[in-house]
């Protein structure tokens, strides 16, 4: 009976030092992994900038067909986007024209951490996709139709999605979080809408010896979040420009596919206003284009003409160029 008693005295004591331990163990962790708070407003901020952005991509405009930027000097270093799209109107009897767009982009944003001592810059790396519609009529303003005033209805969505699912986890090893936004940076993912319209002049000047396209247009759509993770800090944004673009088309005086080789001069400008003005530090962006078009009309194949370009561009502290690929069909 005694033995019995110094057995369980010595369990009991063995369970109370283990519980003395855990909470010793308990304490260092918290001592030792520092709890970090990242301000929710600059979340909010990024949010809205990313979905600025995205307002790049939702158009079918040849100034930001592709876009790199990297500049270490700015504090958000870290940009690329590519966009294919085009429009076109279904015949002079039925003016129904359609447009679409798929954009990509891929942005790094960086955040900074604190604890008031340790400070921790963040590196996210979000990914957006796109996708925009266009349904608009054709209006003739000349007997001949080749001016024309289409207004158009415009409707996007997308998706965006943050690298740092893996950096989560790396968080959460080293780090007490204090906040919900930081969730956001750990999983975060969010959907985008955007309605808006379009008006546009279109003058398609066509002639056996050359052929001239103009086209005045005013875009806005408006870009909302939803059915986001942590969706209390929800981002808004717009995409707002005002285009001009031209193109000249000649033959050159030689043939291939049975149809004359045509020369193509090409020059356009992008204003862009609302959320978009500065937001990449220039509010503009002109290209001058020059390339050659082939017409593979006489053949049965889908595709009627094929362009290719040399783009150079340029604007407000920035120049690139791009080689570009168009097809008609």
């Amino acid at each position: 009976m005694m033995k019995s008693s110094k057995i369980l005295l010595m369990s009991q004591l063995a369970i109370f030092l283990a519980m003395i331990f855990s909470l010793h163990v308990s304490a260092a962790d918290a001592i030792d992994r520092p709890r970090l708070v990242v301000d929710d407003s600059a979340i909010k901020a990024r949010k809205d900038g990313i979905l600025t952005l995205m307002g790049f991509t939702v158009l079918p405009d040849v100034t930001t067909s592709s876009l790199s930027i990297n500049d270490a000097s700015s504090g958000d270093p870290g940009l690329q986007q590519t966009t294919l799209g085009g429009g076109f109107t279904i015949s002079q009897d039925f003016p129904l024209y359609l447009e679409g767009t798929v954009g990509y982009s891929r942005y790094d944003p960086k955040f900074i951490a604190s604890d008031g001592d340790e400070t921790l810059i963040i590196p996210v790396k979000w990914n957006s996709l796109s996708l925009t519609g266009g349904i608009g009529w054709d209006f003739p303003l000349t007997e001949n139709k080749e001016l024309k005033l289409r207004p158009i209805f415009n409707f996007t969505f997308g998706h965006i999605e943050s690298d740092a699912s893996i950096l989560g986890r790396v968080l959460e090893e080293r780090f007490d979080l204090d906040s919900d936004s930081l969730e956001f940076l750990k999983r975060g993912r969010m959907n985008v809408y955007g309605l808006g319209g379009s008006i546009m002049l279109d003058w398609e000047h066509y002639r056996e010896d050359y052929e001239v396209d103009v086209e005045l247009r005013y875009t806005n759509i408006q870009l909302r979040s939803f059915d986001s993770d942590y969706s209390s800090i929800e981002g808004a944004s717009d995409a707002n420009i005002l285009s001009l673009w031209t193109r000249w088309r000649a033959p050159t005086g030689f043939s291939m596919l049975n149809n004359p080789l045509r020369y193509v001069l090409e020059g356009s400008n992008t204003t862009f206003l609302g959320a978009q003005r500065d937001a990449l530090g220039f509010n503009y962006l002109s290209t001058l284009g020059v390339g050659f078009e082939l017409d593979s009309s006489d053949y049965p194949v889908f595709i009627t003409r094929t362009r290719l370009l040399y783009r150079y561009t340029f604007g407000e502290n920035v120049s690139g160029h791009a080689i570009g690929l168009a097809m008609s069909f």
